[in-house]
């Protein structure tokens, strides 16, 4: 079951936003919700994609290949290639 939400806002501003939203076919209460999962959906992947990071961290295989920034900061100073 829905909680009720009192909120306070411009008049203004909820009249225009109730005339872009009717335009869209959807109601300022419909547009809150959506928001709300919106903000909920978030959070919850971005707890999923760090459970995922935690469970494959080390699983990778680089053949003994190892970062060198040196190396690196080298070939880029060798762009633009020709």
């Amino acid at each position: 079951m829905g909680k009720n939400l009192t909120l306070t806002v411009d008049e203004r501003l909820l009249e225009r936003t109730r005339e872009k939203l009717h335009a869209a076919g959807k109601t300022v209460n419909q547009e809150i919700r959506e928001h709300f999962e919106r903000i909920v959906g978030d959070d919850a992947q971005i707890e999923e994609d760090i459970a995922f990071l935690r469970q494959t961290a080390g699983c990778g295989h680089s053949n003994g290949w190892k970062f060198n920034r040196d190396a690196t900061y080298e070939e880029r100073l060798r762009w633009p290639r020709a």
